[in-house]
């Protein structure tokens, strides 16, 4: 009876499930929604080349700096449309996973 409380049922696409939430699970960091106004690094890189300025409007969908990382160059894309805020890096920089790299008005 006792594990029968612990037990929670999930419905996932009309097929219902019966699971177990751990304590781990229970007291994880809730996922929230990046500000995509804030570019981070995904991974750790180097900058290769920037491609846009501050103060510059940018289309969604237009390369906003080539990084390079895990021996592979990259473009960033926008992932919206507005003015480049800041940019917190410089051709050459290294950066860190996590690292703000670019922000949006």
């Amino acid at each position: 009876m006792e594990t029968e409380k612990k037990n929670k049922s999930l419905v996932i696409e009309g097929s219902k499930y019966l699971t177990h939430f751990n304590k781990k699970f229970q007291d994880r960091i809730k996922w929230v929604h990046p500000d995509e106004r804030i570019i981070k690094a995904v991974l750790p890189g180097s900058i290769f080349k920037l491609s846009v300025k501050k103060g510059q409007k940018v289309k969604k969908g237009s390369t906003l700096f080539i990084y390079e990382a895990m021996k592979m160059r990259n473009h960033y894309i926008a992932p919206i449309q507005g003015v480049v805020k800041k940019i917190l890096v410089k051709e050459g920089q290294f950066f860190k996973k996590n690292e703000v790299i670019l922000e949006f008005e």
